[in-house]
């Protein structure tokens, strides 16, 4: 008898949960409750960046019987490592195989890895429960055990599963918030997509399953209860059904706790005014969305099958925004099918102009068993033997033109998605003749200089991008100085002040003077009277500006103040989607 059985997953942070074993174990407790007695199920998780001999000492430790791994893209290559190590210190190990990475080339592992018992393929829940009937009680064969692959062939392929009879994975019977601390929940209120997308797994399983609207507001419920700090979706696409959406939608917004937050994958172009009416009305970062846009090249899209209004989308973009209140994260991949490099700058120019708080310049991954695996050969895609599979090239995009975009994208996260520069890149991007010519432009200056091989802090890089502003446009260096200077000050409360920034002209009398009022009579700091005049300084920044760089509308006119304006920072209070300062024009004499 196989007495201790462990589910093991291996997350790509710490951050990170598994949502899989959790739901695994949650299903076998549940649904398999009287057990032989001395028999054990556990469950593990790691991340990519512990070593190998850390996680083959922890295993040997616990002293597993069998053991089953969560298997993912960003995981199997420390998998396989440990498939050939484990047995080497524990002979006796029977282990099993799960999850996207592996279903789809079951066969072929068992050849591989000859101490494999078997995968487990699909839906996982009632396929693993049965193997612990098996190896606790002997009462079934594996033959028997629908969505298995072992040594003896395929069984029968699992029915899909009604999802209602999946426990809630947080509940307190099966596990205990303690093990999630400092980590993302991710929770599923459906499996499946109604969409074809080539490029996603999800592709093959078209048909939608919902839970049960009351399952998931009490578990809603018990997220905000517990005032958990971020609670993610991983619905595929989250607004396929309205119904089920906009009632998930109206709950946490009646029952926000002013805490959680929650994210959702999103196609936007779904969306209808009720829709975006409710979440216009949500708290400021109780929500956030991530949009898949990947390329609004309509050729590309048809190739992959995606149906998307491109203008419906760019609108309803438009109208989230107008609330300022749900951050929004839009995704585009390079190396689709009819995308070449210039034409994939067309798509990138058109979803930087619905200014999301974050943009993500991904890369094509040909998955195991999606239809782009078959595509490949039609397209000439060429990707990489080994997880994650990324493109090489294409018939449209050479390698040349793949390493060009790797370098960009580098640029558009440490500049755009980092939040910090949101006030200089409007200005700075009109010296060019579209965005993606400034982050090309940026991207060869960092090559000639080095910077892609030696990496600056991330305080240099304000001084880089001064220089990089400085060589486009010479006389308007104190433009951008200023520029850096008011959105490194938003950010943070520095303790030394820039090298680059402009001498700081304000009267530290008056300045002194400035605070007394605050704490006698707050016009600007509304806990001022808490505090003492000298802790009102270490708590805030007060800069003199010849540019109203502040304002919203200044890239439009760019020009100097008559006289010098005075801003207050205030870093109590801050904007719960940028996380910058709140900030206030003051008059001090």
């Amino acid at each position: 008898m196989k007495q201790n059985i462990i589910l093991i997953g291996i997350n790509a942070k710490y951050i990170h949960s598994n949502l899989a074993i959790h739901s695994l174990k949650a299903y076998a407790d549940h649904h398999y409750p009287h057990r032989p007695h001395g028999c054990n199920l556990s469950l593990v998780e790691y991340t990519i960046n512990q070593s190998v001999d850390s996680i083959l000492a922890d295993l040997y430790y616990k002293k597993p019987d069998v053991a089953a791994f969560s298997c993912y893209i960003w995981n199997w290559e420390l998998v396989k490592t440990l498939l050939w190590e484990l047995p080497k210190i524990l002979p006796q190990i029977t282990l099993w195989l799960g999850g996207p990475e592996v279903s789809f080339d079951a066969e072929n592992l068992l050849k591989t890895f000859p101490q494999l018992a078997g995968v487990m393929v699909g839906e996982g829940e009632e396929t693993f429960t049965e193997l612990l009937h098996h190896y606790w009680e002997g009462t079934s064969s594996l033959s028997t055990i629908c969505g298995l692959v072992y040594n003896e062939g395929y069984t029968k392929t699992r029915p899909l599963m009604d999802i209602n009879q999946i426990p809630f994975a947080y509940d307190p019977a099966y596990t205990t918030l303690t093990t999630f601390e400092n980590r993302i929940l991710y929770y599923e209120s459906q499996r499946g997509c109604p969409f074809c997308c080539a490029y996603c797994l999800s592709a093959i399983d078209k048909t939608v399953r919902l839970r049960d609207m009351k399952l998931v507001q009490s578990e809603l419920r018990f997220f905000l209860d517990h005032a958990v700090s971020q609670v993610k979706f991983i619905d595929r696409t989250f607004n396929c059904n309205k119904t089920h959406s906009i009632a998930i939608w109206k709950f946490i917004k009646e029952h926000d706790n002013g805490i959680t937050n929650f994210h959702f994958e999103i196609s936007a172009d779904l969306l209808d005014a009720e829709q975006i009416a409710v979440m216009n009305e949500m708290r400021p970062g109780l929500i956030q969305l991530e949009i898949g846009v990947q390329s609004t090249h309509p050729d590309t899209l048809r190739a992959i099958g995606r149906h998307m209004n491109i203008e419906r989308l760019c609108n309803n973009v438009a109208a989230i925004h107008q609330s300022h209140n749900i951050h929004l994260h839009l995704d585009l991949i390079a190396g689709l099918p009819f995308e070449t490099y210039d034409r994939f700058a067309i798509s990138f120019n058109e979803v930087y102009a619905m200014t999301p708080h974050q943009l993500q310049l991904g890369f094509l991954k040909v998955l195991k068993g999606s239809p782009m695996e078959q595509q490949a050969d039609l397209y000439n895609i060429v990707f990489g033997s080994t997880p994650p599979y990324e493109v090489r090239s294409t018939q449209w995009l050479s390698y040349h033109d793949v390493l060009r975009l790797k370098k960009i994208e580098e640029m558009v996260d440490c500049y755009y998605n980092s939040g910090q520069f949101t006030h200089t890149l409007p200005v700075l991007v009109q010296l060019f003749s579209s965005p993606f010519a400034m982050y090309e432009a940026l991207s060869t200056f960092y090559q000639e200089n080095g910077y892609f091989t030696n990496v600056p802090a991330r305080a240099y890089r304000y001084q880089i991008l001064l220089d990089f502003a400085i060589l486009f446009a010479p006389t308007k260096q104190t433009l951008f100085a200023e520029l850096l200077t008011f959105d490194l000050y938003v950010r943070e409360n520095l303790k030394s002040r820039p090298l680059f920034s402009p001498e700081n002209n304000v009267n530290r009398e008056a300045l002194r003077h400035f605070f007394e009022q605050e704490h006698h009579n707050p016009t600007y700091l509304t806990n001022a009277s808490d505090y003492t005049c000298a802790q009102l300084l270490r708590m805030t920044h007060v800069e003199c500006f010849t540019y109203p760089v502040w304002r919203t509308d200044f890239c439009e006119t760019i020009e100097l103040l008559e006289s010098p304006a005075t801003i207050l920072f205030d870093y109590q209070n801050r904007d719960p989607l940028t996380h910058n300062a709140r900030f206030y024009e003051i008059c001090i004499a």
